[in-house]
């Protein structure tokens, strides 16, 4: 299935709701993600730590256009994709 701007939006308003989420972990760093499906746009909340005492972070944004491509191609096999060519 080849993800253009119109098939990417259908997966996004037929899977509202759809959540998963990420975790990655190294020395001095680790992070945890958590992927939300809403009002037919993909958001990002990212929590986590680095090594310096001060360094919590907690962000959430809306992804762009590449950063939703790749999501839902990767998780193309978890998606509702009824309906699609």
């Amino acid at each position: 299935m080849r993800l253009t701007k119109k098939v990417r939006q259908q997966l996004l308003d037929q899977n509202e709701g759809f959540e998963t989420t990420t975790h990655y972990s190294s020395k001095n760093f680790r992070e945890d993600k958590k992927y939300t499906i809403s009002n037919g746009e993909l958001r990002i909340r990212s929590k986590g730590k680095t090594s310096w005492a001060d360094s919590h972070f907690d962000k959430e944004c809306v992804a762009n256009e590449e950063q939703t491509k790749t999501f839902l191609r990767n998780h193309l096999g978890d998606l509702n994709t009824d309906g699609l060519e």
